[in-house]
């Protein structure tokens, strides 16, 4: 059976994994065969590793590393570490890692910011089961201007 992985963290503001898990649930009538593997680290930083743990040790072909950075000047830049340590685990491992960080400073108002938190996490939940099951799909939106989290932006026009 097919393993798809979604890492979150205790400290999200939004649990994003079960909006993962629940749209990745939504997926699973549509005649494909896996189950989710999950895990829960305590912050972004350790998303990496437990996402390579998940796929060189749970046989996972996709995983979704689910993190929310503070607005602190050195959150954006343990963000920014944390982005390139999920990088490195997609090359070392061959395997699509989609990052999906919320900062906590994308929205003022905690509604605006739970209701992103709820967009993006369902989007990349989706984008992975895509990837894994029907890359026709991304493949019709690209260059659509798609968005995860907001609005769309459309496409340019020439």
């Amino acid at each position: 059976m097919r393993r798809i992985g979604v890492v979150d963290t205790t400290f999200a503001r939004f649990d994003m994994g079960a909006a993962a898990r629940d749209e990745l649930a939504s997926c699973s009538g549509h005649g494909t065969d896996f189950e989710v593997v999950s895990r829960t680290v305590p912050g972004f930083k350790d998303l990496a590793v437990a996402a390579k743990v998940l796929i060189e040790r749970e046989g996972c072909e996709i995983v979704l590393a689910l993190g929310m950075p503070g607005g602190a000047p050195i959150d954006k830049q343990c963000a920014h570490e944390a982005s390139q340590g999920i990088m490195l685990a997609q090359l070392l491992t061959s395997t699509p890692i989609l990052e999906v960080f919320v900062h906590e400073d994308e929205a003022d108002d905690p509604e605006v910011l739970a209701a992103v938190f709820e967009d993006r996490c369902r989007k990349h939940a989706r984008n992975a089961y895509w990837l894994l099951f029907e890359p026709d799909q991304l493949a019709q939106r690209a260059g659509t201007g798609v968005r995860q989290g907001f609005g769309d932006a459309g496409p340019l026009t020439s």
